[in-house]
């Protein structure tokens, strides 16, 4: 069932002993004195509520937050279908004496949301009977202010009456004085009035008789005038016959006129229409020409500031130039201080192509001691340990003086690039440097050259060892002696190991092969080749490999193999260095212990 309940909330504030707030709510029907409930709210028993329905207010403000509530439920009680109800569930079938609950609900569609449920208590006799008692009180109250009510209003409306009256006297007065005068008036007004009327009567009268004649003459005047406009209308009539007659004419022509033109007009449509399209066409280009030279007014105003960013650029490359300026004539400076460098070091050059010179001088002693060696065979092994003692000393001279010539040739290449990148002058110079280069390569193919002559000079001299044993050998079996003959000789060596394919040219043979040894002496000294100390340029090698001329082994190709055995020395010579150049043309075969 519905029922419309009075909600009585106040806010207690008891303090004794302890100063403190309660919520006292109250549920009344004016209908029913008997149905009272009651509930009681203080901080403590808030806060479990709260923890309870998890409520987000805090106590002072709960008690806006529920009448919030309670308004909402008044504005939605006379829907069809009410979002906000407010429901008072009791446990008993009927409400009789029973604690209840008051739950505030939010329907939807989807279920009913209770947003806050409290619990009431109803009220004992006791209370029913202080707020029968109250009510009654109350009513006392209403009833006291509404009797002084009613006096006032009686005394107010007593008095009116008698001012109302009053005045009603004094209207009445008035009025029959003004009726008075109005009679009087209104006779005056009439007796007045039919004086006028026959005065003007009378003047009617006769401006009606002065009218008549005037009307009789404007007639007959009228008359003639018509007369006289009708004989001009019908002349006018015969005219405006000719002038239709010509004027249909001129309508026939006109028709024909009118169709030619239709035509024409048909024409001109079909070119308007033309024109028409053209125009559409035309404005459709007129728009991509004015989005056109939108874009090109943007790309106007990014060339602008393009200019303006070029500018500036050119004013930073301006004084970037005049840095530049500065720059190069420091460079020149260097230059100058280069050109000097470039002077000293072809002064070095020139310095180290005379120490060339010396070693071409020392390379010539070497031919000598070959001589020597070629003269003393007997006492071959002493002089070969003295030449290998000599031989690994020119290698360390060698050795540094090639070590030298490269580091003045890696400072020559530095010196010749960064002149090159200053300026083509110096380009020059080191085309001169690149010539001294080339001299110094032709140099070592000259000494390669030499090697090879060596180690035809090894093939020989193994040759000659190997027929000395031969001939020792035939003396011991049979007496037979042999000799080598000079013709058995080559007069132009081939070197395969230094890849020359070609037969060296008569300025580095050797220029006198003298004869071998008659056939009758065979323990006498064989012939050895000379060679022209002028022409021979040796180059020694950085190994230290040396030659041992004890026993000899035959072998099938000796001329072929490099250094390979050790040849006499001590251990000290044979150690190999990482920098050296290996020395070809000793035979690695022809001497070994």
């Amino acid at each position: 069932r519905r029922l419309n309940v009075r909600v009585n909330i106040e806010l207690l504030s008891v303090s004794n002993p302890v100063h403190k707030k309660d919520l006292a709510v109250r549920l009344t029907d004016d209908a029913d004195p008997f149905f009272l409930y009651n509930l009681v709210i203080s901080e403590e028993d808030f806060q479990s509520l709260k923890s309870q329905q998890g409520l987000l207010v805090d106590f002072s403000a709960f008690p806006q937050k529920f009448i919030d509530l309670l308004q909402q439920c008044i504005q939605e009680q006379n829907k069809d279908i009410p979002r906000f109800l407010l429901q008072l569930v009791s446990s008993a079938p009927v409400l009789d004496h029973t604690p209840v609950s008051l739950n505030v609900v939010e329907t939807n569609p989807f279920k009913h949301l209770t947003h806050l449920s409290l619990k009431f208590l109803p009220g004992n006799d006791t209370e029913i009977k202080k707020f029968l008692a109250s009510c009654l009180k109350c009513l006392k109250e209403d009833k006291t202010t509404l009797e002084e009510k009613l006096r006032k209003t009686e005394e107010d409306l007593t008095r009116q009456l008698s001012y109302t009256q009053q005045n009603l006297s004094e209207k009445s007065r008035e009025l029959d004085k003004l009726k008075n005068e109005w009679t009087s008036y209104t006779t005056a007004l009439t007796n007045k009035h039919t004086q006028e009327m026959t005065n003007e009567k009378e003047r009617a009268l006769q401006a009606q008789a002065q009218y008549q004649q005037q009307h009789e003459q404007q007639k007959k005047e009228l008359e003639n005038l018509h007369q006289k406009s009708i004989q001009q209308l019908q002349n006018r009539l015969s005219e405006l016959e000719i002038i239709n007659k010509d004027l249909t004419e001129r309508r026939y022509k006109g028709d024909s006129t009118v169709r030619e033109l239709k035509a024409k007009l048909s024409g001109l449509e079909d070119e308007c229409q033309r024109a028409k399209q053209e125009v559409l066409s035309l404005r459709r280009e007129n728009t991509t020409l004015d989005a056109e030279c939108h874009e090109k007014e943007k790309l106007v105003n990014q060339l602008q500031t393009r200019v303006a960013v070029l500018e500036q650029e050119i004013k930073d490359k301006d004084q970037l130039v005049v840095r530049t300026k500065e720059v190069l004539d420091a460079t020149q400076e260097q230059k100058a201080i280069l050109e000097e460098t470039t002077e000293k070091k072809q002064s070095h050059v020139e310095k180290l192509e005379s120490t060339i010179k010396s070693l071409s001088a020392e390379l010539l002693k070497a031919n000598e001691i070959i001589k020597k060696l070629q003269g003393d065979l007997k006492n071959l092994m002493s002089k070969l340990k003295l030449k290998n003692t000599v031989t690994i000393q020119q290698e360390k001279l060698l050795a540094e003086k090639e070590e030298r010539i490269q580091k003045e040739q890696r400072e020559l290449q530095e010196m010749g690039q960064s002149l090159h990148k200053k300026e083509q002058e110096v380009c020059k110079l080191q085309e001169q440097l690149e010539t001294t280069v080339q001299k110094l390569e032709e140099s070592k193919q000259l000494l390669k050259t030499n090697e090879n002559v060596i180690t035809w000079l090894n093939k020989q001299m193994n040759e000659i060892q190997m027929g000395k044993k031969l001939e020792t050998a035939a003396g011991a079996h049979g007496g037979v002696r042999t000799a080598i003959s000079p013709q058995s000789m080559p007069d132009r060596p081939f070197f395969p190991s230094s890849g020359i394919s070609h037969l060296i040219s008569p300025q580095y043979a050797f220029q006198n092969l003298p004869e071998a040894v008659h056939n009758k002496s065979v323990t006498s000294q064989s012939a050895v080749p000379k060679a022209s100390p002028l022409t021979f340029q040796i180059q020694l090698s950085k190994t230290n490999r040396c030659w041992d001329v004890q026993t000899v082994t035959a072998s099938g190709h000796p001329a072929n193999k490099e250094n390979g055995g050790n040849l006499g020395l001590e251990s000290k010579y044979l150690k190999k260095k990482d920098d050296s150049i290996p020395l070809r043309g000793l035979s690695q075969n022809t001497l070994s212990s």
